[in-house]
C-alpha cells in the first residue's frame, strides 16, 4: 500500500488536471454505453399488450392475415375442451389533449358478467357509446368525452375500471367496435385460456381441426418476440456505436499508464534494484488503472442516467416512427446496472493498462535508469508494427466477406475492429513520415521543426494519441458518409416512389404496422373532381410470415405502371413485370424482404390470406427503404379475390397536365371533410419523410460527438503529459532564449500536427469503414442497397472543426510550457 501511495497516488494528486481529464474520458465512455442501454430499454418498452394486464395470462393466440371470420369463434366455443375463448378487436382511439390510446373490443356480456360493479347498465347492454377505461386513463378523462376512431369523431360515456396500474386503454363492446371500426364479421384475434387440469396439446389439436390451415395458433409472447426481432438490428447497431467512446477511452487509459511508466522509469529501476518483485511493479500500475477506471465508471454511470433522459426521446421517436408503437418505460439505473458499469470500466482499464504495466514489470533496473531507452525501442519497432498493420488489414478484408450469423453482421463488425487495429499499428509510421515531411518543407521555421521532432521523439505516446483521435474521427467520417449516402439514396427513391400529386389517408395517425381504413366513397369523390386524371386505390396490411411481420400492399398496378416510377432491381423489365401482375397469383417483393428470406425471381411463396394458404410466384424485386421486415406488392384484383372485405387504406391521386393542384386539393378537402381523412401534397410527404430520417439518425450523431469529445480530451491530456515529461528539454529551450510566445507556438504546432495526423488517418480509416457500413453491415442488417454518396462539404467542415478543437486543446499545455522557469528545471535535473 505504501508503494502504491508513493509511486501512484501522489503523482496522480500532483497532476490533478491530467487525472481529472482521464477520469472524465472514462466517465464519458461509460456514460454513453449506460445511456444507450437504459434509453433503448426504456424507449422499446415491454411490448406487452395492455389487454394482457387486464385479462391475465393466455395460453394461445389465434391470428389470421386479413382478420378472423367470427363464425370460427362460435365453432371454437362448442369444442369439447376445457378452455376459454375471448374474441378481440384492436384499434387506436385519438383523444384530444391525450393522444393515441389503445382501444380493445371485447365481449362485454362475458367481461361484465364477473365484474358487474365495474360496468354500467349501458355497458352491460352493449350501448355503442359506453366504454370502460383503465384506472390510469379514467383519472384523466371526464364522464363524457370525444375520441376519434378511424377518422370519425365519436361521443362516449365513461365507466372507470377499479384497481390500479400505469397502463392506459379503453374497452368497447365487440359488437360496437365492429360497427364503429367498419369490421363487420371480423375479429383481429382470439385469446385462448386453457384450464389448469386440461391438456394444452389436446386443446391445440382440437382447434387446428376446426380452423382453416391459414389461421395461426401462436404461443403468448410471439408478438413481443416479433417486435424484439425487428428492433434487434437497430439496437445492436446503436450499442456498437456507443462502444466507440469506450474504445477511445481505452486508448486514453493505455496512454495514461504508458506515460506513467515512462515518467517513473527511474523510480521503477530503483525499486527493482532494491528488491521489489516484478509482480509488485505490475500490481502497482494495474492498481492505478483500476483506480482511474472505477472512479470514471462510477461517475459515468451517474452521467449515463442523465444522458438517457435526453436519448430516450430520440430513440423512442425512431422506434415509434419505424418499428412499433411503444410508450417509453421509466428510466431506472438499478444496482445491477451500476455494478455492470463499474465492471466494464474496470475491465476496460485493466486490459488497456496491461501492456504498459507488463512492460514496466519486465524492464531491467539498469535500463530503467535510461529515460530514452523506451522511446528508442519504439522507433526501432515501427517497421514491425507496419507489417502487423498490413496483416490486420488483410484479415479485415477477409472478415468482411463472412456471411451474417442469425441476421447479425458479425463479419462486418469484426472487419471494422480489425481495420481500427490496423490503423492503430500504422500510426507510428505515419508520425515518422510527417516528421520527415516537416523537416523537408519547414526547414526555416524552428517551431515546426521542433514540434515534429518532439512528436517523433515521444513516438509511443504520440502514436497512441493519433490512434485514439483517428478512431473517433474515422467513426464520425464513416457514419457521416453512410448517413449521407443513405439520405441521398432515400431522397432519390422518394422522388421515384412519390409520383402522385395528392395522397389521402385516414386522419388517424397510424402506428408502424397499422393501416387505418379510408371510406371507399372518398375515392369516388376524388375521381369526380375536374382535373383528376387517375385515382389509385391502395390496400395496405401487415401480415405474419415466417415469424416476422412484413407489409402487404395492393393497388392498381396499371396506374402505377403508367404514372409511377417503381424501380426494379437491375436485370428486370419493369413494364413486363408490372403488366404480368393483374388477375394473377404474382407478387413483387422489396429488396429487404427478398434478402431476409433469400428469395429470387421465379421462386414460389406461400402466403396465408384469410382462411387460405395461397401460393404466389415472385415476379420481381424492387428497391425499398420503408423499414421493418420488408414489403410485398400485388395487384388489388388479386388481393380482393382472397380478401374481398379488406378495407382501402390509402388513395393516390394523379392530376391531368395543367391542372391546378391547389384548386383540386381545396375541392377535395371540402367534399371529403365528413369522412375523416388527411390530404397531403407530394412535396409535404417527401419533406416529412426526410425529417423522420434525420430524426432517426440524430442519436447517431450525438454518439459520434461524444466519441470526438473523449478523443479531444485525450489529446489535451497527452499534450500536457508531453509537456510535463519534457520539462528538461523545454526548460533548456527557455534557458537558451526561447520566448514565451515561441514556447506557446511550439506546443500549439504540436497540437496542429497531431490534429492533421489524426484527420488524415481518420479520414482514410473512415472511408474504409464507410464501405463496410454501406455494403456489409447495412446490407446484412436491413437488406438495403445504398448508393455511395460521400457528403464532401459536411466532411470537410467536420474535420476542420475537429482540427480546430484539437489545437484549442493544446492551449492549456502551451500555457504550462510557456510558464516553465528554466532555473527551476535545471535545478531539478
Amino acid at each position: 500500500m505504501k508503494l502504491l501511495r508513493t509511486l501512484i497516488l501522489r503523482p496522480l494528486l500532483r497532476d490533478r488536471l491530467r487525472t481529472a481529464i482521464t477520469m472524465l474520458a472514462v466517465a464519458l465512455g461509460i456514460a454513453v454505453v449506460v445511456a444507450i442501454d437504459l434509453a433503448a430499454d426504456a424507449a422499446a418498452g415491454s411490448f406487452r399488450s395492455s389487454l394482457e394486464t387486464l385479462t391475465g395470462k393466455t395460453d394461445f393466440e389465434i391470428l389470421a392475415n386479413g382478420g378472423i371470420d367470427e363464425t370460427y369463434f362460435g365453432r371454437l366455443a362448442t369444442l369439447p375442451v376445457d378452455a376459454h375463448f375471448s374474441p378481440i378487436i384492436e384499434a387506436q382511439a385519438i383523444i384530444p389533449d391525450i393522444g393515441a390510446v389503445p382501444l380493445y373490443g371485447v365481449d362485454f356480456v362475458e367481461y361484465c358478467g364477473a365484474r358487474t360493479r365495474a360496468c354500467s347498465a349501458g355497458a352491460v347492454a352493449g350501448d355503442s357509446d359506453s366504454v370502460l377505461a383503465s384506472p390510469a386513463l379514467a383519472r384523466r378523462l371526464p364522464p363524457d368525452f370525444q375520441a376519434n376512431l378511424e377518422g370519425r369523431r365519436r361521443q362516449f360515456h365513461l365507466t372507470a375500471l377499479p384497481g390500479a396500474g400505469a397502463e392506459e386503454y379503453l374497452l368497447l363492446d365487440i359488437a360496437s367496435a365492429q360497427e364503429l371500426l367498419h369490421r363487420p364479421g371480423r375479429l383481429d384475434r382470439i385469446d385462448v385460456t386453457v384450464a389448469p387440469d386440461e391438456d394444452r396439446d389436446r386443446v391445440e389439436r382440437a382447434m387446428r381441426a376446426v380452423l382453416p390451415g391459414a389461421y395461426m395458433i401462436e404461443k403468448p409472447g410471439a408478438r413481443s418476440r416479433e417486435n424484439q426481432t425487428m428492433l434487434r438490428a437497430f439496437r445492436l447497431n446503436l450499442h456498437a456505436l456507443s462502444y466507440i467512446s469506450l474504445l477511445v477511452g481505452a486508448f486514453l487509459i493505455y496512454n495514461t499508464i504508458s506515460v506513467s511508466v515512462v515518467r517513473r522509469r527511474a523510480e521503477i529501476g530503483v525499486l527493482r534494484a532494491v528488491g521489489a518483485s516484478r509482480a509488485a511493479v505490475l500490481a502497482v500500475f494495474l492498481a492505478e488503472a483500476l483506480l482511474l477506471g472505477l472512479t470514471g465508471a462510477a461517475l459515468g454511470a451517474l452521467l449515463g442516467r442523465l444522458f438517457a433522459l435526453a436519448a430516450v426521446r430520440l430513440i423512442g421517436d425512431t422506434v415509434n416512427a419505424i418499428y412499433t408503437t411503444s410508450r417509453p418505460a421509466p428510466i431506472e439505473l438499478t444496482s445491477g446496472e451500476f455494478l455492470i458499469a463499474l465492471a466494464a470500466g474496470s475491465v476496460v482499464s485493466l486490459l488497456s493498462a496491461f501492456a504498459p504495466a507488463r512492460e514496466a514489470m519486465n524492464v531491467p533496473p539498469t535500463e530503467a535508469m535510461s529515460r530514452g531507452a523506451h522511446e528508442h525501442r519504439a522507433r526501432l519497432r515501427w517497421r514491425r508494427w507496419l507489417a502487423g498493420s498490413a496483416a490486420l488489414a488483410a484479415l479485415a478484408a477477409a472478415a468482411s466477406q463472412l456471411r451474417p450469423i442469425a441476421d447479425f453482421p458479425v463479419g462486418g463488425y469484426l472487419s471494422a475492429l480489425l481495420a481500427v487495429s490496423a490503423a492503430s499499428l500504422a500510426a507510428p509510421a505515419l508520425v515518422l513520415l510527417v516528421d520527415r515531411l516537416a523537416r523537408a518543407v519547414t526547414r526555416r521555421r524552428a517551431e515546426s521543426l521542433l514540434a515534429s521532432r518532439g512528436l517523433a521523439a515521444s513516438l509511443s505516446r504520440t502514436s497512441l494519441v493519433v490512434s485514439a483521435l483517428a478512431t473517433a474521427i474515422a467513426m464520425m467520417a464513416s457514419v457521416g458518409i453512410m448517413v449521407g449516402s443513405f439520405r441521398e439514396t432515400v431522397s432519390v427513391w422518394l422522388d421515384e416512389q412519390l409520383r402522385a400529386d395528392l395522397y389521402v389517408r385516414s386522419a388517424v395517425r397510424p402506428a408502424p404496422g397499422e393501416f387505418p381504413p379510408v371510406d371507399p366513397a372518398v375515392a369516388g369523390i376524388a375521381a369526380a373532381i375536374p382535373g383528376v386524371a387517375a385515382v389509385d386505390r391502395y390496400y395496405g396490411m401487415e401480415i405474419h410470415f415466417r415469424g416476422l411481420r412484413p407489409s402487404l400492399g395492393a393497388g392498381d398496378i396499371e396506374i402505377a405502371r403508367l404514372h409511377g416510377r417503381l424501380r426494379l432491381m437491375p436485370g428486370q423489365d419493369r413494364d413486363a413485370v408490372l403488366r404480368s401482375l393483374p388477375n394473377r397469383d404474382l407478387v413483387i417483393a422489396g429488396e429487404p424482404f427478398a434478402n431476409r428470406f433469400h428469395l429470387h425471381t421465379g421462386q414460389r411463396i406461400d402466403l396465408p390470406l384469410g382462411g387460405r394458404i395461397v401460393t404466389f410466384t415472385l415476379a420481381g424485386i424492387f428497391y425499398d427503404y420503408t423499414g421493418g421486415d420488408g414489403r410485398l406488392i400485388m395487384d388489388r384484383s388479386t388481393l380482393l379475390k382472397y380478401l374481398p372485405r379488406q378495407p382501402m387504406t390509402n388513395i393516390a391521386i394523379y392530376l391531368a397536365r395543367g391542372a391546378d393542384i391547389f384548386a383540386v386539393e381545396r375541392r377535395l378537402r371540402l367534399r371529403a371533410a365528413p369522412y375523416g381523412v388527411t390530404i397531403a401534397r407530394n412535396s409535404e410527404i417527401r419533406r416529412l419523410s426526410l425529417t423522420i430520417f434525420d430524426r432517426t439518425f440524430a442519436v447517431t450523431y450525438a454518439l459520434e460527438a461524444v466519441a470526438i469529445l473523449v478523443a479531444i480530451l485525450g489529446a489535451a491530456n497527452s499534450l500536457l503529459a508531453l509537456v510535463l515529461d519534457r520539462r528538461r528539454s523545454l526548460g533548456l529551450l527557455r534557458y537558451l532564449g526561447a520566448s514565451t510566445g515561441q514556447m506557446r507556438g511550439l506546443i500549439l504546432t504540436e497540437a496542429a500536427f497531431l490534429g492533421l495526423l489524426a484527420a488524415a488517418a481518420g479520414l482514410a480509416l473512415g472511408w474504409a469503414l464507410s464501405l463496410l457500413l454501406v455494403f456489409v453491415v447495412n446490407k446484412q442488417s436491413f437488406g438495403w442497397t445504398i448508393q455511395f454518396h460521400p457528403p464532401a462539404a459536411l466532411l470537410a467542415a467536420a474535420l476542420l472543426l475537429v482540427w480546430c478543437a484539437t489545437v484549442l486543446a493544446g492551449l492549456y499545455p502551451a500555457r504550462v510550457a510557456s510558464r516553465l522557469n528554466p532555473i527551476d528545471v535545471i535545478h531539478e535535473e
